[in-house]
């Protein structure tokens, strides 16, 4: 009797193990309710949680807070030498190719940005990890910034 029941249980594990292999849901699909501060698939806007510029995982263009995965578009320049790179900042999703378009402002000069303007910035390649500093805006820190 006490046989019986392990194999029993042993069996409905299996198949539920089975079952959840071969038939789950769509990548990205879930029953869950939608995550604060990301877009809703029923809405017109997106909801998007903000954040302060300069801290990790955030747009330094829009300020929107960004989940794994999501990346800024950026153009990084070939080294001259030294250990840091000159980067051209375009935006994150949201502000670049959103349908509304979030406010975009310079985190320096605070001067509000057309769709086609970028950031410059320093990239800090280190072992593991880069650090990226903003200088300021292409209007701010250009090429007419008489430096």
């Amino acid at each position: 009797m006490i046989q019986l029941f392990m194999l029993s249980t042993i069996g409905v594990l299996l198949l539920w193990f089975g079952y959840t292999l071969f038939f789950r849901l769509p990548h990205g699909a879930s029953n869950q309710a939608i995550k604060p501060g990301r877009k809703d698939p029923f809405a017109a806007a997106p909801l998007i949680k903000d954040g302060i510029p300069g801290t990790p995982h955030t747009c330094p263009v829009c300020a929107a807070v960004l989940e794994k995965g999501e990346r800024v578009k950026s153009a990084a320049f070939p080294t001259m030498g030294a250990n840091d790179r000159l980067m051209h900042i375009l935006g994150c999703p949201f502000c670049i190719d959103a349908v509304s378009p979030r406010d975009r402002r310079c985190p320096v000069c605070g001067m509000a940005l057309a769709r086609d303007d970028y950031l410059i910035a320093r990239l800090f390649d280190r072992p593991g990890r880069s650090h990226v500093h903003v200088l300021g805006c292409a209007r701010c820190r250009g090429p007419r910034h008489g430096r």
